[in-house]
């Protein structure tokens, strides 16, 4: 980060704040305005958002349109994260050109279509498929667990497109319309009482070319775009918002509980939530640390530690949290579901958020395979033996 390029962004937020007052514009109105100055993803290149800076000076973008008033990205929004980053890597300049800007704005949300029936956590194993038909694509499948996608305008969707080369090759990703016919989504129903995940049915569906991101059979690519940046939201290593605070997050639901009575705990009580403080704590260094090495604007594996530590983290944070209230937190604490907000993304009390926890370990790649990547990827350390690797997909036994 330079001096120039930090003079070139406060230039274009003095420029975006004297045109434009973010508590008198419409959310989606100046989000508008905040991409066409190139603040929306400062490190994107010029015309896409950006202005081609270091990816760090996005915090001071954020940090000075939250004092100018300007409202948080809503939570609906956080497949931007996600979706931005493997269009811009991947896409041609007339996908760029269609998908980022509402994107921002948050006049069409996204969704995520990449697990299947029989392929999770072998997400190369897909079958869902899309044949070329002239300037289209005819996709038949199904997929599963897709969060929001009842209220999504696009999904991100990777496809089987050539079955025989090997499962690696031979993919394809697009920018599904959500609303097309033969799409068609069903609620998956929780734990918690709600149905945030989905089950996706595409018959027949039409997908024009012009959607395709990436080149034809290079979808693997882009999907590896896209899973870096999620583990990377999800494990709390940076989207762009800025350093998390100390003491903030899910451990900040924990010392809730515990101030409420802090003499009142067990010895061992003490001992416990002072042992996950300090996990908290060395999990938001190393996320900062993480985001740091995101240098391009995407993260490598790294991310992956912050999805693996962080998810049984959260678990570990909201058992502590209902044990600690006894009998009340059995019976009296909020377990109902309410919509989630800006300042509270568990869409619910301690209660709540203790049942939904349970997702994170597997939602965004189980912790198994997070291990797997970190121990490969990272460590260094020999594969997991691959019988179908080298074989064609069509060709690889199913069940």
């Amino acid at each position: 980060m330079s001096d120039a390029e930090l003079q070139t962004v406060e230039s274009a937020l003095d420029a975006l704040l004297a045109e434009h007052d973010p508590k008198t514009e419409g959310y989606e109105e100046f989000r508008g305005h905040q991409f066409d100055a190139g603040l929306a993803w400062v490190m994107y290149p010029k015309g896409n958002g950006g202005l081609g800076v270091s990816p760090q000076l996005q915090r001071v973008v954020n940090k000075r349109l939250a004092e100018a008033g300007a409202p948080p990205m809503e939570p609906s929004m956080f497949f931007i994260a996600l979706a931005g980053p493997t269009i811009v890597t991947h896409g041609d300049d007339a996908v760029k050109e269609r998908f980022l800007r509402p994107m921002f704005t948050g006049e069409e949300k996204w969704c995520q279509l990449f697990s299947e029936p029989g392929a999770g956590s072998d997400f190369a194993g897909l079958g869902t498929k899309a044949e070329k038909d002239g300037d289209e694509w005819i996709v038949n499948g199904q997929k599963v667990w897709n969060t929001l996608a009842h209220i999504a305008d696009f999904g991100m969707l990777v496809t089987r497109t050539d079955p025989t080369v090997r499962k690696h090759r031979g993919m394809t990703y697009f920018a599904l319309d959500m609303k097309a016919p033969g799409v068609d989504v069903q609620p998956l129903r929780q734990i918690t009482g709600e149905a945030e995940f989905n089950e996706v049915f595409m018959t027949d569906v039409r997908v024009p070319d012009a959607h395709r991101i990436g080149a034809e059979g290079e979808g693997w690519r882009a999907a590896l775009t896209t899973l870096m940046n999620e583990r990377t939201a999800i494990g709390g290593g940076g989207g762009g918002g800025g350093i998390p605070k100390r003491g903030t997050g899910s451990i900040a639901f924990l010392m809730e509980v515990y101030n409420k009575n802090p003499s009142g705990h067990s010895a061992a009580a003490r001992d416990e939530v002072m042992d996950l403080w300090v996990r908290a704590e060395v999990l938001r260094l190393t996320n900062i640390r993480a985001a740091q090495m995101a240098k391009a604007g995407n993260p490598g594996p790294e991310g992956s530690v912050g999805k693996a530590v962080g998810a049984i983290l959260n678990q570990d944070i909201f058992n502590a949290a209902v044990n600690l209230q006894g009998m009340d937190g059995q019976v009296d604490y909020d377990y109902s579901f309410r919509r989630p907000t800006s300042t509270d993304m568990t869409g619910g009390g301690i209660g709540h958020a203790f049942l939904r926890v349970r997702a994170n370990t597997i939602e965004g790649g189980t912790t198994e395979v997070m291990k797997n990547i970190l121990g490969e990827q990272v460590l260094g350390l020999p594969g997991e033996p691959r019988v179908d690797k080298e074989i064609p997909w069509i060709d690889v036994p199913r069940g």
